[in-house]
């Protein structure tokens, strides 16, 4: 069975501010396509739970979204909040400086991505996955293929995250989709280029079928492939 990614996402909150707490997990929803644009939220009350806030709190989170100009509410039977279809740009901080903000906290992020995600591909691969999760794979693979590109690094995002679902573990559904909102903003300040697309989407291909022919070691090593080429563009920039 998949191991929703909004289950992940949507988890309660940490010790701490439950505001600023709140707004990250709805952002991460967003930014890293667990919600897309169109969509509606889970509705306030059952939110509120999952998040273990109060609805004061979600509402306030929300508010900040909606100012932000990530979501809308809207009014009537078929009302709720729902993601906005045309989302924020991201912003254009250079990349030298946002890996300076980060310090030592950049190789601990590569790494810690590294880990879970080769760990994933692997994981994946080892088991025997559904139909459905069969097809959830095969559907978050064509739907990056054909991303535009104002879309692909969040639909790159929802596919590494469809590789955590599939292998079963909430943990490391939530620990890749925290690791990976820690590197999108650097990510998002390197410029998009239609080879290194076309690369990556190649890369895709290669570890998705080797995760639905059930093949552990050559997932993990395209796997570990595929992020030690965006690591290399990354540094590259940051030179």
């Amino acid at each position: 069975m998949v191991v929703q990614a909004d289950d992940a996402v949507f988890r309660p909150v940490r010790a701490g501010n439950p505001f600023e707490e709140t707004v990250e997990r709805l952002l991460q929803a967003i930014k890293l396509g667990v919600v897309v644009p169109g969509d509606r939220l889970p509705p306030e009350r059952e939110l509120a739970t999952r998040l273990n806030v109060s609805r004061v709190t979600l509402r306030e989170a929300i508010h900040a979204l909606t100012e932000a100009g990530y979501v809308e509410s809207r009014r009537g039977r078929y009302g709720g909040t729902f993601v906005n279809e045309q989302l924020p740009k991201p912003r254009r901080t250079p990349a030298k400086r946002l890996a300076r903000d980060l310090a030592g906290g950049l190789d601990d992020a590569l790494t810690l991505r590294f880990v879970l995600e080769t760990g994933a591909a692997e994981a994946a691969a080892s088991r025997t996955l559904t139909a459905a999760e069969r097809d959830h794979l095969e559907r978050c693979l064509a739907e990056t293929s054909t991303a535009r590109l104002a879309d692909y690094r969040r639909l790159d995002s929802r596919l590494h995250l469809a590789i955590a679902e599939v292998t079963g573990s909430p943990s490391l559904t939530s620990a890749m989709a925290d690791v990976r909102m820690r590197l999108n903003e650097l990510l998002d300040a390197i410029p998009l280029l239609e080879r290194n697309i076309d690369h990556s989407n190649h890369q895709h291909q290669a570890i998705i079928e080797a995760i639905l022919a059930g093949a552990p070691t050559p997932a993990r090593q395209t796997m570990q492939e595929h992020l030690a080429g965006t690591e290399a563009l990354l540094r590259a920039f940051l030179e």
